[in-house]
């Protein structure tokens, strides 16, 4: 059983897209920014562990802010019985095209985002996200951190080892 997990960077984008899977990651915080930004407070799971009984999982989860950039055309459609239960099954980016204001903007290609949860649903318009890592992957024996080790709800960016 691995003692610590080697975390590869800390911070991805859409073009670690395929490399990246958000099932079971909890959404703790949602905000928007005046420079047209969606912002996400979510655990990320790096690892599925499977334990030595072969029946339970050890997760290395880290919280990390998740900043869709250039965001448009925003639709939520969710239906919340439980404020603390809002988690991602899928998030998927499709319809690669050049963005209405591509003269403005450094990247060059948009896209259609839908961030399915077990919730209902949000999709948007978004050129691209960064995601930041806040601090190492902690192993836990649930999906999710609690918000003392997570320190809170946070939307920085910034990475605390």
């Amino acid at each position: 059983m691995e003692k610590k997990y080697n975390l590869e960077k800390t911070t991805w984008s859409e073009n670690d897209f395929n490399e990246m899977n958000w099932h079971d990651n909890k959404i703790h915080a949602m905000s928007f920014h005046d420079e047209f930004k969606f912002l996400l407070d979510i655990d990320y799971i790096f690892k599925w562990q499977l334990k030595s009984n072969k029946k339970k999982y050890l997760f290395w989860i880290s919280p990390c802010t998740m900043i869709f950039e250039n965001v448009y055309d925003i639709v939520f459609d969710l239906e919340i019985s439980v404020p603390d239960q809002v988690i991602i099954d899928n998030i998927t980016m499709t319809n690669p095209r050049e963005p209405k204001n591509a003269i403005y903007l450094q990247k060059q290609i948009e896209y259609d985002w839908l961030i399915e949860t077990i919730n209902g649903d949000i999709s948007f318009k978004s050129v691209g996200f960064n995601q930041y890592v806040r601090k190492p992957p902690i192993p836990t024996n649930l999906q999710k951190l609690d918000l003392i080790s997570r320190g809170g709800i946070s939307f920085n960016t910034f990475f605390e080892s």
